[in-house]
């Protein structure tokens, strides 16, 4: 038996799902490992005792961010929902929770903009109980 690789582990049917669909299972997957892979040279530079692998391994480390970044880009370039939380969330100042209650509130609070600024909203208001 083969070994299962994680760009095969589809939920559905890969004949019931488009190319689109099964794209964007692959940079997910892909997203994952490079982020996998971060982790781990973080860990192993920091347990080594090595100065001159340390350095390489922090190298190592900083191609991997870059390959993880090159992949959120072609995501955010192909779903609208992920390009409109990397407009609200990313290269934000403050707290980050602050900017998903504004966020929910009508408000901007990030990005230079203070916290009860007009928002381009989409009018949906609150999906807090009660709200």
């Amino acid at each position: 038996m083969t070994p299962l690789m994680s760009s095969e582990s589809l939920h559905e049917a890969s004949e019931a799902l488009s190319t689109a669909t099964k794209d964007m299972h692959r940079a997910i997957v892909s997203l994952k490992e490079e982020l996998d892979a971060v982790d781990w040279y973080q860990q192993r530079a920091e347990a080594c005792t090595d100065p001159d692998l340390r350095a390489v391994l922090l190298h190592n480390k900083n191609e991997e961010i870059e390959h993880a970044m090159m992949v959120l880009e072609w995501i955010r370039r192909h779903n609208d929902v992920f390009a409109t939380h990397v407009e609200t969330y990313l290269k934000t100042k403050g707290p980050i929770i602050e900017i998903e209650r504004a966020q929910t509130e009508g408000t901007t609070a990030g990005a230079g903009d203070s916290p009860g600024a007009p928002s381009p909203s989409l009018g949906i208001g609150s999906l807090k109980a009660g709200a």
